[in-house]
């Protein structure tokens, strides 16, 4: 029974489009957080994840600079085992991102070590054998660290396609800064820096 369940959580794992599942169920809202559910749209899937902390949007935008991830949905599965006495036991981990070679990663985002307690604890433990029986990986991803996250929160505003500019702009961009220079320098170097700032910090968000 076991193996048959393993097989079809395979079978699932491959073929199933999790990235572009609408979550299985809604992000909680905890009164008195200052950051509650919303949505993020992706630069890598042109279209909004759903997002239920900050310490998540915090992942979402790594992700959404990492040239390797082709996909992201927030909750999009949700796993069921049965515990040591036969009890069901339930987890719905908070992010998947799809890999370019097929692969996957399910995380969770606590904001803070110890959230969620054991059972949250006993859930990483099933969550990771799960998704070792089909070449995945799961993390519990620790908060950014918050000038990283602040830098990212500014330069994931210029994320959107519209900022990389007139056709040919990206390029001139690049090619100004195929060697170390002031960024007014380069900027300047190109154009009118109104103009040509957002393209600078859209190709900084992309990693070019």
């Amino acid at each position: 029974m076991r193996q048959a369940v393993q097989q079809r959580w395979a079978d699932a794992a491959m073929t199933v489009a999790f990235g572009d599942l609408p979550p299985v169920s809604a992000f909680p809202v905890v009164p008195g957080r200052r950051w509650g559910p919303g949505l993020w749209w992706s630069a890598t899937t042109r279209r909004h994840v759903a997002a239920g902390s900050n310490a998540m949007r915090g992942q979402l935008m790594v992700l959404g600079r990492d040239p390797d991830v082709t996909g992201l949905a927030g909750r999009p599965v949700r796993l069921l085992w049965r515990g040591p006495r036969g009890q069901v036991r339930s987890w719905v981990p908070q992010l998947f991102a799809r890999r370019a070679d097929g692969t996957a990663l399910l995380a969770d985002c606590p904001g803070h070590r110890d959230a969620g307690g054991e059972r949250a604890v006993k859930a990483a433990e099933a969550v990771t054998e799960a998704c070792a029986h089909v070449g995945w990986t799961y993390r519990r991803v620790p908060p950014l660290d918050d000038v990283l996250a602040a830098n990212l929160k500014w330069l994931a505003g210029y994320r959107h396609p519209r900022n990389a500019g007139r056709p040919g702009l990206m390029a001139a961009v690049v090619e100004a800064f195929t060697r170390p220079r002031p960024l007014v320098e380069g900027t300047e170097a190109v154009g009118d820096p109104i103009e040509v700032l957002p393209c600078v910090f859209h190709a900084l968000w992309h990693g070019r």
